[in-house]
């Protein structure tokens, strides 16, 4: 059984809030000793083993499997729980298992380790010049044993991929003598001789003008609150609450039992289970400050991941400049730092790096950047790939999205902050000739302020923008209300799956590109997780969900309001991204738009970079200050 418990902390002494039983079916995440636990499971099985030696993988140390959550599958009871296995082999301990991937999916008792099943997904074979599937149809077949399943799927074995595609330096070495890593690399270093610009007082950081507390949270991985900002001596709330509420990465090939893999990172598993210890000059360069994370380990006793969070200062630019053009014109440049609070976390194939920023004009960011290795999947000598990219003979990475969803709780100026909708359009009513618009150039941005708990989706076409305001505080020169704008141009991407499959059921967050509900709190809490609290399993979204709340249709005018971000990125693998895939950025900004007076980094000075040098003396003009190689010296006007 499942239990929900809600403790605090009083005094000296933890008392006991809520202890409920949770529901029949209901699942709590996967703890990573459940997800070991299932590849301990996978090698002891006496089928799996006989399974991979049919495909020459003799050995019970060769085999390796991720477990995944079994996203959804009908034909388990909710009520047991259960684990499918994505299958690898590896030629030593330390070997890239995804070059080596196999033709099975073993589906597990996650507490028993009982095999339940084995899927043999079908493969795809030319049909003239169209592919067609080996199966006559991409739903599951019925719960078989293995020879069973493999008649189902219409194919034969398939033989894992042997040879080594390895990332690290000993093993790419080994496996390739000739292999040179790059010699014309020079060093490149980080200083701060006088130290941080930042202070931290337990978990309560100040940076410049900002101040928030920075938490590390089991399932959310980074967690910010009570942000603020100085404005000439005025502290100012801006958001109570940031983090990412939700995250799935739905895949494409809809053959059984590839339309299972939708993981749901953070509600399945906890993203801050799957933090990375960081290492100093590597995840993190600089003057680095960490903090510590600790989770509940599955026997109930903290285990702490020592440097979880890396907090530092990076030279992110330029700031702003202007110059006279005129002949004598002087011009000014302020170069741009930016605060960095950061987490790596793994899981199974993939990192993501996790960057809140905070900017000196007022700007936060939320910046994710994607690494790691492709889930890959086994194929045949020139098999079609419909549904991905062949990285490498044999190996097929699927199309796939990764879809999060952000919460932010604002508090601009207090509580009651409400939601303008704008959209960039032509003027109206105005065509090219006309008195209004003769040239036939003007466009305007209309407002619309959103009134009820709504999902509203983003509009290429009308450039449409959401903006956070505090409706009883007005900007002194444009009379409208402060607020923050959201910025996720570059970081919008529908739902490619049909708003009716399994993904979207579960997912209701990925319907739309922004909500707005309200905050409901009571004592089992806020409105935190889109897709529910209890994940695992799901075959549709429960009740505690957003698509529910927003069917509230509550007001959100000047209320304490809840907002939901859906940012993500459609990858379609390309042969660079093998055998690990260089970083993919995706960012979501919030930027002060009519909430100061005037541009707030005008205070920051110029600096003039005393260690910066000159790489040559080509170029230079005549009896300009400074020595190649040394330190340039002159005026503190950086022009």
């Amino acid at each position: 059984n499942a239990y929900n418990v809600i403790l605090s902390y009083r005094g000296s002494t933890w008392e006991v809030d809520i202890f409920d039983e949770l529901p029949e079916g209901v699942q709590p995440p996967l703890c990573p000793e459940e997800l070991g636990g299932a590849e301990e499971a996978v090698r002891r099985s006496p089928l799996i083993r006989k399974l991979a030696a049919e495909v020459g993988i003799t050995e019970p140390e060769q085999i390796a499997s991720d477990g995944w959550s079994i996203g959804y599958d009908d034909r388990f009871p909710e009520k047991r729980r259960v684990q499918q296995g994505m299958m690898f082999a590896r030629t030593s301990k330390d070997d890239n298992l995804y070059a080596h991937p196999m033709d099975f999916v073993p589906v597990l008792d996650t507490n028993t380790g009982e095999v339940l099943q084995i899927d043999f997904p079908p493969k795809y074979i030319w049909r003239g010049k169209e592919p067609v599937l080996t199966a006559p149809t991409t739903a599951a077949p019925p719960l078989s044993d293995a020879e069973k399943a493999l008649a189902a799927s219409g194919r034969e074995r398939i033989l894992p991929p042997m040879k080594n595609q390895n990332f690290l330096p000993d093993l790419v070495l080994k496996d390739n003598p000739d292999f040179k890593y790059r010699t014309d690399i020079k060093p490149l270093h980080i200083t701060q001789p006088e130290g941080v610009s930042f202070a931290l007082n337990g978990h309560e950081l100040t940076w410049q003008k900002w101040k928030m507390h920075v938490a590390h949270s089991q399932r959310e991985g980074i967690a910010l609150s009570t942000i603020t900002y100085n404005d000439n001596g005025e502290v100012r709330p801006i958001i109570y609450r940031l983090s990412l509420a939700e995250m799935v990465v739905p895949y494409a090939a809809p053959e059984h039992a590839h339309p299972r893999k939708f993981a749901f990172d953070a509600g399945e598993y906890g993203m801050g289970c799957m933090a990375n210890d960081l290492s100093l000059g590597c995840d993190c360069l600089g003057q680095i400050y960490y903090l510590p994370g600790t989770i509940v380990a599955m026997d109930g006793k903290p285990r702490t991941i020592k440097h979880a969070i890396c907090i530092h200062e990076e030279d992110a630019g330029v700031l702003w400049k202007h110059g006279d053009y005129r002949p004598g014109g002087r011009s000014h440049t302020t170069r741009r730092r930016r605060l960095v609070i950061s987490m790596v976390c793994t899981l199974a194939n993939y990192e993501y790096i996790w960057n809140y920023l905070f900017y000196q004009d007022g700007t936060i960011e939320f910046e994710v950047r994607l690494t790691g290795i492709l889930n890959s999947y086994v194929a045949t000598d020139n098999e079609p790939d419909p549904y991905g990219t062949t990285v490498s003979p044999n190996i097929i990475a699927q199309h796939h999205q990764h879809l999060m969803s952000l919460r932010i709780d604002p508090m601009l100026d207090g509580l009651a902050n409400s939601v303008i909708e704008s959209d960039v359009i032509p003027l109206p009513n105005a065509p090219t000739g006309s008195k209004a618009n003769f040239a036939g150039n003007a466009f305007i941005a209309q407002d619309s302020p959103l009134k009820v708990e709504v999902g509203r989706p983003y509009d290429y076409e009308k450039e449409r923008r959401w903006k956070i305001v505090n409706n009883s505080r007005k900007h002194p020169s444009s009379g409208k209300a402060v607020g923050f704008a959201i910025g996720l141009k570059g970081a919008t991407t529908p739902l490619m799956a049909r708003w009716d499959s399994w993904v979207s059921k579960r997912a209701p967050f990925v319907q739309e590109t922004i909500w707005v509900i309200r905050d409901v709190e009571g004592k089992k809490g806020s409105r935190m997780w889109p897709a529910g609290k209890y994940v695992p399993q799901t075959r549709i979204a429960p009740e505690d969900s957003i698509k529910h709340w927003e069917n509230g249709r509550q007001s959100i005018v000047d209320e304490d309001i809840l907002v939901f971000v859906t940012a993500g990125i459609t990858h379609i693998p390309r042969p660079e991204d093998w055998p690990v895939m260089p970083s993919e950025t995706l960012s979501v900004t919030l930027k002060p738009n009519g909430f100061f007076t005037e541009n707030p980094s005008m205070d920051v000075p110029g600096t003039f970079d005393q260690q910066s040098v000159y790489a040559n003396v080509i170029g230079r003009a005549s009896g300009e200050a400074g020595i190649a190689g040394g330190t340039v010296s002159g005026p503190h006007e950086c022009h």
